[in-house]
């Protein structure tokens, strides 16, 4: 089945644009800007949307501005509102169980921890690809782990995401264009190396 709706998980407002739970919000807000994508904020789905057409179909870029514990509020009434199903619909989101830099693509799970996916599981229930893109490990361990989610990169770390940027914007193109079972066989590999 092929993706109608991707979804950017992230906090809205100045202080959470540079931390790491923000890098759902990165990644789309970058793959928009390559396919000259304009947001608008669309109140009634508390969100920030934009419509991308192609030949054949419509597919709609979600940032939620409900605040990641609640995405699956914005990200359900969209869904229902334009009747797509959990199957084609993906997120994109942080998640420090995979090393920096490195992106993993899964189509079920738990919600291991992140809040913004247990929402969506609740709002959406299971079956949407998971566009998971790493920010670990957490440092250092005994950190608190909102701590470590809503801080801000070091400067090496901020390099290497911008230098990985493109490959995270043309995975996420790689995932559109040609399914779930391609980008897993092609970006989960990565990892492996």
């Amino acid at each position: 089945m092929s993706l109608s709706l991707v979804a950017g998980l992230g906090n809205p407002g100045r202080e959470y644009e540079t931390s790491r739970h923000n890098l759902g919000w990165v990644v789309l807000d970058a793959f928009a800007k390559n396919h000259g994508l304009a947001w608008q904020h669309v109140p009634q789905f508390e969100a920030e949307i934009a419509r991308w057409d192609t030949p054949g179909r419509t597919r709609w870029l979600v940032k939620p501005l409900t605040f990641m514990n609640d995405s699956g509020r914005a990200v359900g009434a969209l869904a229902r509102y334009y009747k797509i199903a959990p199957a084609s619909i993906a997120a994109v989101y942080d998640d420090l169980t995979i090393a920096l830099g490195l992106v993993k693509v899964t189509v079920t799970g738990s919600a291991g921890g992140h809040n913004g996916v247990a929402s969506l599981l609740e709002h959406l229930g299971d079956g949407f690809v998971r566009y998971r893109i790493g920010i670990g490990p957490k440092q250092p361990a005994q950190m608190d782990l909102s701590d470590f989610v809503l801080g801000k990169f070091t400067p090496e770390q901020h390099t290497l995401l911008n230098q990985k940027l493109e490959t995270h914007v043309s995975g996420l193109d790689l995932l559109l264009s040609r399914g779930a079972e391609a980008a897993m066989n092609q970006l989960n590999r990565r990892e492996s190396k």
